[in-house]
């Protein structure tokens, strides 16, 4: 199944290109799924113990537990991040012949998490390309009460002012897309195995967990595979050149061990 070949529509492609995002059934079907998620919550697991009582934390830290690059640390793992149906995807959608990894995340949101700002992935990425995007796919089944994964449609291609994930981030873009008026698109549910894509700038959101039920989510983030690294424009992308790219030099292609091609 990991290697198996996922068929896109051309329609499917015209529409991702347009919106910034689509969602696609099936993507990992459920009965091949269970042992990468168990792998996955056992690392969980572990982590969440290791963190302060989300009445302690901040807005960032209440909207998930935020495992990174688990495909460095466990072997199964590993097998589902380097999957060839995921990274085939993601270059058919982008319209690119090969991909790389940029770095996965499980983004697990607790009973009673808080809600994830309104933000854009990219601001994060010290890279040459708009040709980025982020697989984002349940390992359960979840519902809009679990806070589902949002976005606001056509905005790929628009530049704010530099700000991370925050409550700044909430308040700013939140006006700006009611001000434009872009259409809010959320599904109400979704089955494990199924995925949301969605471009590096595409602006999106999530509400907090009203659920009694951990929301369960693992992350990709696929980049062209002919990306180069760019000058840091601020220190996240600074942290981010030196975590996910192994430090490579502004101007060298985003090509390190970190960063396999996987179609």
């Amino acid at each position: 199944m990991r290697n198996e070949i996922y068929t896109l529509k051309d329609q499917q492609i015209a529409d991702f290109q347009r919106n910034g995002h689509i969602c696609l059934s099936s993507v990992f079907p459920q009965p091949a799924l269970g042992e990468y998620r168990e792998a996955i919550v056992d690392w969980a697991e572990d982590f969440r113990k290791k963190q302060k009582p989300i009445s302690e934390r901040d807005t960032y830290g209440k909207a998930f537990l935020q495992m990174m690059n688990l495909w460095e640390e466990d072997a199964k793992i590993k097998e589902f991040v380097l999957a060839k149906r995921f990274g085939q995807l993601a270059a058919d959608l982008l319209g690119v012949k090969k991909v790389r990894l940029y770095h996965d995340q499980a983004l697990f949101k607790e009973a009673g998490g808080g809600h994830t700002p309104w933000h854009q992935d990219q601001f994060y990425w010290p890279l040459s390309t708009n040709k980025t995007v982020t697989m984002w796919m349940p390992l359960v089944d979840i519902s809009e009460e679990m806070g589902m994964l949002t976005f606001a449609s056509g905005t790929q291609n628009v530049k704010l002012p530099p700000m991370p994930i925050s409550d700044e981030s909430e308040a700013t873009i939140a006006k700006f897309v009611q001000d434009q008026a872009f259409p809010i698109v959320a599904q109400k549910t979704m089955n494990a195995g199924d995925a949301t894509f969605h471009m590096g700038w595409t602006l999106h959101a999530a509400p907090a967990n009203h659920s009694n039920t951990m929301r369960e989510v693992m992350t990709i983030i696929f980049m062209d595979a002919n990306a180069e690294v760019i000058e840091p424009q601020h220190e996240n992308q600074e942290a981010d050149r030196q975590r996910w790219l192994a430090a490579k030099e502004p101007g060298s292609r985003a090509d390190s061990w970190l960063n396999p091609i996987i179609n």
